[in-house]
């Protein structure tokens, strides 16, 4: 007998696999790169992994039953990680002793983008002063906080740098994501509203656009550097994964609703753990 409510293409869970296996060899190379023993491309392909997972945190918004508890999931952690490369950033200790530390915080760029995404919708309600709120006030947040609080209270960089890492993430901190990925979310979710192939065009559009010109703009540009060290415009590719996507939610398997949210800082500490054991022994 046929089954029938299948369709040919990828689902969400499955887009989500390919984007953790992608991560995860991008973070191999990012935390040992320094033994020179791991490929380039592990990075390259890595390039990969945020488009998709940003494909599927739209999605997810999209279709979840309940946004507030989306959002919370995943600020929550975004919290706990921001005061961990924090600690990192303020004691020695925290860090390896080549002095690196991590910098994975895409889920904080999740969380100030989901609360604008929420925006978006609320102005096509014309729900105009509620709408504009939420899509202006986490992106003005870090200039507001650069020119009129840090001036007004500078004895308190501290704890205004910490606030800024944790429960008012600002996006302009942020090296895993940040600004341009934020408005690159926008766009895919104001193309969402067209079409899931729409949306994926325009993505690859922005990353060719934006970071394609960066690197073979920069002054003396040379093949080697657009494709061994300025290739962040290599993720453009993962929109060929997003035109594959069927619209279907698919099945993560059993706990797999929380996997990926105990999975990305579960795998960031263990890699950064293991490379430091590693940097010791290879003293």
């Amino acid at each position: 007998m046929q089954k029938t409510g299948l369709r040919r293409g990828l689902t969400t869970a499955q887009l989500k696999w390919i984007a953790l296996v992608l991560m995860v060899l991008d973070h191999i190379h990012y935390f040992f790169e320094f033994t020179g023993a791991v490929p380039l491309l592990f990075s390259q392909l890595g390039r990969l992994s945020a488009g998709l997972f940003l494909f599927c945190l739209i999605e997810g918004f999209i279709h979840t039953h309940d946004r507030r508890r989306y959002f919370l999931r995943i600020y929550l952690v975004s919290v706990g990680m921001g005061a961990v490369q924090f600690c990192c950033i303020l004691f020695d200790s925290c860090r390896r002793p080549d002095g690196f530390y991590p910098m994975n915080q895409m889920l904080a760029t999740f969380a100030v983008l989901l609360p604008m995404l929420q925006g978006v919708d609320w102005l096509r309600q014309k729900r105009w002063l509620r709408g504009l709120a939420a899509l202006v006030l986490p992106f003005a947040w870090p200039f507001f906080m650069l020119v009129v609080i840090y001036p007004m209270f500078p004895q308190a960089e501290g704890w205004l740098t910490l606030l800024g890492f944790t429960v008012l993430p600002m996006h302009t901190m942020i090296m895993d994501g940040g600004t341009l990925f934020i408005l690159c979310g926008l766009l895919m979710y104001l193309c969402r509203l067209k079409s899931t192939k729409l949306e994926a065009l325009a993505f690859a559009a922005f990353y060719l656009l934006v970071y394609g010109s960066t690197a073979v703009l920069y002054p003396g540009a040379t093949w080697d550097f657009i494709f061994n060290q300025a290739f962040e415009w290599m993720g453009a590719f993962s929109a060929v994964f997003m035109l594959l996507y069927n619209g279907q939610r698919g099945a993560s398997g059993r706990g797999g609703k929380y996997f990926f949210y105990v999975f990305y800082p579960a795998h960031v500490y263990v890699l950064y753990g293991l490379s430091w054991l590693l940097y010791l022994w290879m003293q």
